[in-house]
């Protein structure tokens, strides 16, 4: 591989993106890759401040514009500092979490402007995207019911999760050749398997 690869996990709460981020991790450092695992929000020590305020279960008054420029200050710190070294670096970068998130979460479930967060995205990414996005597609509330100590954006109703749901199914039907969808009702040893499979032909392309 002779440039880095950006890839990105989604999904709503309890889908498994985080675990098979891990996964996928460990498995191309063993295969000899030069990677980095990282999340959004988080992915720097100044993130993780934003998270912190960002998943408190105190925090029932923040808007729906403050939480969405949070992410975006994450994200913003998290491209200069971590993302674009890596890629410049040409190594594997696998997110938990990108910029799909925000259109999901603040586009379909806060209802805010989607033409407006997409090119705030692209403002504060420097037009820097994932290649390569995994969506771990599952029920809300199945998704619910695996997450015993929710934080703060895992206390919605569900209708909440269903809105943000489709946004997801829409971009990845809109995007298919980014965006791979995996049942996140399968066995962890089945989706993982899934994905070594799509990601090891992509990175022979």
């Amino acid at each position: 591989m002779k440039k880095g690869l950006f890839i990105s996990f989604e999904g709503i709460e309890g889908c498994g993106k985080t675990t098979q981020a891990k996964r996928l991790f460990k498995y191309l450092v063993t295969q000899g890759y030069k990677c980095i695992l990282t999340q959004e929000p988080g992915g720097t020590g100044i993130s993780k401040k934003i998270r912190e305020i960002l998943l408190d279960k105190e925090n029932k008054k923040l808007t729906p514009i403050a939480e969405l420029f949070l992410y975006l200050a994450d994200r913003a710190q998290h491209t200069e500092e971590v993302v674009l070294p890596a890629l410049k670096s040409n190594k594997i970068v696998i997110t938990d979490r990108s910029v799909d998130s925000t259109i999901a979460y603040q586009g379909g479930g806060r209802e805010i402007s989607m033409e407006t967060i997409k090119t705030l995205n692209q403002f504060v990414t420097k037009g820097i995207t994932p290649n390569i996005t995994i969506l771990l597609d599952i029920e809300p509330e199945k998704g619910l019911a695996r997450i015993k100590n929710k934080d703060r954006m895992e206390l919605e109703k569900i209708k909440f999760y269903k809105k943000v749901r489709k946004v997801y199914l829409d971009i990845a039907n809109k995007e298919p050749k980014r965006v791979k969808i995996i049942n996140g009702n399968l066995k962890i040893e089945e989706i993982e398997l899934g994905i070594r499979k799509f990601i090891q032909k992509q990175l022979l392309k």
